[in-house]
């Protein structure tokens, strides 16, 4: 609803990120999800990558407490404050749920609907 649209480029190798780009329009927030999302999956395996998105997803919608929680982070931490902010949560994930839909090779990704990680927030 809100208009981000970002389009991934993946180049893997066995099981390995060896390149990952993205462009498109979208907001301040998505850009800056997008931009750190590519920099800490590179060189990651799809398992490894898989297990980062499923973090952000549950830190950005408040289900990890990252002041507590064993996660593996760093440097995304930085969206924690996010969930408090549930419309614009889905920009920040925007790009997280492209990268999951690229391992399934479904094509496309979205977070209105029945994909919206805060439902209500629309």
């Amino acid at each position: 609803m809100c208009g981000d649209r970002i389009h991934l480029s993946l180049h893997l190798e066995d099981d390995r990120i060896e390149g990952i780009t993205f462009q498109g329009e979208s907001c301040a927030i998505c850009k800056a999800s997008s931009s750190m999302m590519t920099a800490s999956v590179k060189g990651k395996t799809i398992e490894e990558a898989e297990m980062l998105i499923q973090e952000f997803r549950d830190m950005t919608t408040g289900k990890l407490d990252t002041d507590h929680a064993e996660h593996h982070l760093g440097k995304l931490t930085v969206f924690s404050g996010i969930s408090e902010l549930p419309s614009r949560v889905k920009c920040a994930i925007l790009p997280w749920h492209t990268l999951h839909s690229a391992f399934a090779a479904s094509g496309t990704a979205s977070t209105e609907g029945a994909n919206d990680p805060v439902p209500g927030s629309s």
